[in-house]
């Protein structure tokens, strides 16, 4: 016999063929070596002029696909000719496991009938159930049935993985059921779990059988002949999404071992619904219990901690992870660490969040963002602008906090530049990031602005989001358009507390307290509680309304109705209250009484209601603790200095200028500015750098003479500086508010509405020749100032000339 017969006989091929399969066993289970591996036997396989076939190629195929070698299998898949069902349902299940649906299908497609079988269908079911499809994953089950194929519990327990991700109809639930049952799966634990777990979704979308559907589930878990850990969590998972919190709480208790993985889906509920010392209290009985805790079991307490700002407590679980966890893994330190970033910076030590951040070991974008969220949060605003170029990658997240961060320090044009900037970097901007552009353009009065980004909210189908409705109706009111923020808060599809506070700030602003406070009694009657922003807002629309009486009852209210423990901020808005109404020595009370010492805020109230009213010797002693405790801040200065000019002491004006140069203290420039067509325009005092000053002026001057002959004269008491009478109007005449409005009627169409803008409290004089400018015009002129608005109309001020 010829040594190439020996060679082609079935007994030799079929020793070689055990051979390499033996060989291929080596690669299983499939490590970082396999990939190699199976390539230098491939290899050794063609050199040798072995040809495989059948259950070679498919190990050869398996291997290669679970071993990352997706392309070079689907040449290897591409060379057979004529594939057969198990490289075919191979080839599904690696494509599905990638993500890649696309080819998945296509090899589906390519498949024929009289091929296929149940494991076929079952990776294809599977396949777009794992990667969220649960539609196609139906559509692919009912096929399996209409070809006559008998689905098994494999089959069922796919398919009602991916029911669960779309199930919003009761009907569905109970359909497949009675599938299940007729199928004779209905004994199978893993099939009675993913119908639990249908129910449960089902329970969870807005139903009016939600309640039925979770009785349903705990039928089913009753009847269960076996129940396994994943049951138990599941119910007990179930049971917290639904708020059901009581009864997942005896799920728990009531299981006879104690798995850990329920634990944390128990905790994990109680941090989620605030139940923050329940979940303290399931933490350390599990440690007791011996219970191992895990990754899940870290960061759901210390986000309970940071939640609830126990600084404290969450010191205390740090300290316990570095006792005990030695040498943590990647998958362990990575989420525990992001959640410390969290609870230090949420809890006001951001250093502390920083040195974690730069010594973890690994970090993703949850540690970035969480990093960035810090220094935002913080005010760092130069610092996270760092972080935000440094970052390897960024989501919309990242996106969002930092344009929301720029527009809640004062930058709103850095803010709607970035937001820009977003959408040229190819991010489609989600209702956030829209949120905070929106609060850019309140930051900067540009209504225009702010009504394109309302125009592209509603196109992109975003106009119910709850940020961005709150942002657009703080928008609109601090842009001028109160009525916009009126019919927006009514039409908006839910609001919440931000909402109500919202519209209540904008009424106190725009000088409505009556209205404001109407706001405030129908949240309460709409049964949603106060909170401390709440009391703040009603605050100062009491304090901007000179509603006293009410300002007191509603402060008395906050601890003995909602148990708000008042904070340094509500005391200043009660001190600025009675200051403004000249009941000084009740102020003084009120400080005497606080339970803390005052700060700053308290002195700075107390001594803007001392320069309205020339209370001198109160004012003095109110700066003399300001400069102890803000030595560089330029507002106690210019109160105090202007508080002397008043009185005419100009000896003292000057001790307290040069005071302030000699601490290096400068004065904020002020400024206003108006928007005209879609541009914006800004003065300063004694503006000539406007390409339009001397028109401006000329106009002016125009204006002056017809508001004289209606009885309007300078008042020069609102000068600050030591001059001549002539020299007084001029300087008067020459203020940037006076300049923008100016502007703004020469420019804007007969009859439209001038909105402008300062950054500092508008002045007097301006304000008394405003009244007269809108008779003269017989136009609105609405200013917004550095706390409130002033609609002037027919010779009058919405405020009342109480400001």
């Amino acid at each position: 016999m010829s040594t190439t017969t020996t060679m082609t006989s079935p007994d030799f091929v079929r020793t070689v063929a055990n051979r390499y399969a033996s060989r291929l066993q080596l690669c299983c289970p499939q490590t970082a070596t396999s990939y190699s591996l199976v390539q230098t036997i491939h290899a050794h396989m063609m050199t040798s002029g072995f040809k495989p076939r059948g259950h070679i190629l498919n190990r050869l195929l398996d291997i290669y696909c679970k071993s990352s070698g997706l392309t070079y299998a689907r040449r290897l898949f591409d060379e057979i000719p004529k594939p057969d069902i198990v490289s075919r349902t191979t080839m599904i299940t690696a494509y599905s496991a990638s993500g890649n649906l696309k080819l998945a299908r296509e090899i589906y497609s390519k498949t024929p009938l009289s091929m296929r079988d149940n494991v076929f269908y079952n990776a294809m079911i599977t396949g777009h159930s794992h990667n969220s499809d649960g539609h196609a994953s139906f559509q692919f089950f009912n096929e399996m049935r209409h070809q006559g194929f008998w689905p098994d519990n494999f089959t069922f327990t796919s398919v009602l993985g991916a029911l669960a991700l779309i199930a919003d109809n009761p009907k569905h639930c109970q359909q497949m059921h009675c599938a299940v049952v007729k199928s004779g799966t209905g004994f199978v634990t893993s099939v009675l779990n993913a119908l639990i777990s249908v129910y449960i979704n089902s329970a969870s979308s807005p139903s009016p059988l939600s309640s039925s559907l979770m009785i349903e589930a705990r039928k089913l878990f009753d009847e269960m002949p076996e129940r396994d850990e994943l049951t138990w969590t599941t119910m007990i998972t179930g049971y917290v999404r639904n708020d059901y919190l009581d009864t997942a709480r005896e799920f728990l208790d009531g299981m006879s071992e104690k798995l850990g993985v329920a634990w944390n889906a128990m905790i994990s509920g109680y941090v989620r619904h605030g139940r923050f010392q329940e979940a303290f209290d399931l933490f350390r009985k599990m440690y007791a219990l011996g219970i191992e805790q895990d990754e899940f079991t870290f960061t759901s307490v210390i986000s309970g901690c940071a939640n609830s700002g126990l600084l404290q407590p969450g010191r205390q679980v740090h300290a316990y992870i570095l006792r005990t966890e030695t040498k943590p893994a990647a998958e362990f330190s990575l989420p525990v660490n992001n959640a410390l970033v969290t609870l230090y910076w949420r809890c006001g030590e951001v250093d502390k969040a920083w040195k974690i951040f730069n010594k973890m070991p690994f970090k993703d974008l949850v540690s970035w963002n969480a990093i960035l969220s810090g220094y935002v949060n913080a005010g760092c605003i130069e610092e996270a602008s760092c972080f935000f170029r440094e970052m390897p990658e960024r989501d919309l997240l990242t996106w969002a906090v930092m344009i929301a961060g720029l527009a809640q320090n004062g930058l709103g044009e850095e803010g709607l530049k970035l937001f820009n900037q977003m959408k040229l970097e190819g991010f489609e901007p989600c209702d956030y990031a829209f949120a905070g552009a929106i609060t850019s353009c309140s930051v900067l009065g540009a209504l225009e602005n702010g009504r394109q980004l309302h125009a592209q909210l509603v196109h992109l189908g975003y106009d119910s989001s709850l940020s961005a409705g709150n942002a657009l109706i703080t928008m609109y009111a601090k842009c001028g358009v109160l009525e916009a923020a009126n019919c927006l808060f009514f039409t908006m599809p839910f609001v919440d507390s931000v909402s109500w506070n919202a519209m209540i700030a904008a009424s106190g602003q725009h000088g409505d307290g009556a209205r404001a406070l109407e706001f405030f009694e129908q949240m309460l009657k709409e049964g949603i509680f106060p909170d401390r922003i709440t009391f703040l807002t009603v605050l100062s629309a009491c304090s901007y309304a000179g509603l006293v009486e009410e300002g007191r009852q509603y402060f008395d209210m906050m601890y003995r109705l909602y148990g708000i423990t008042p904070g340094q901020d509500h005391y200043a808005r009660v001190v600025d209250l009675l200051c403004r109404a000249g009941k000084f020595s009740e102020a003084e009370d009120v400080i005497k009484s606080m339970p803390f010492e005052p700060g700053a805020l308290i002195w700075e109230a107390l001594l803007a209601g001392c320069r309205i009213h020339g209370n001198l010797k109160l004012g003095i002693q109110a700066a003399e603790r300001l400069f102890q405790l803000i030595p560089q801040h330029d507002g106690t200065y210019v109160l105090l200095s202007n508080t002397y000019a008043s009185a005419g002491r100009w000896n003292d004006v000057a001790r307290v200028r040069k005071l302030m140069r000699d601490q290096g203290v400068k004065k904020e420039p002020g400024c206003s500015w108006v928007e005209v067509e879609s541009k914006v325009h800004v003065f300063l005092v004694d503006d000539t750098r406007h390409p339009e000053a001397r028109a401006v002026y000329k106009y002016l001057d125009e204006l002056g003479l017809a508001m004289r002959n209606l009885g309007y004269t300078p008042n020069t008491k609102f000068v600050l500086h030591d001059m001549e009478s002539d020299q007084k109007e001029y300087a008067l005449s020459t203020h940037s508010e006076k300049l923008a409005v100016a502007y703004a009627l020469m420019k804007l169409p007969p009859g439209a509405m001038v909105r402008v803008f300062k950054n500092l409290r508008i002045c007097g004089d301006c304000h008394n020749a405003f009244k007269f400018m809108s008779k003269v015009v017989k136009r609105k002129i609405v200013v917004r100032d550095a706390k409130r608005f002033h609609h002037f109309s027919d010779g009058k001020c919405s405020c009342s000339d109480y400001w």
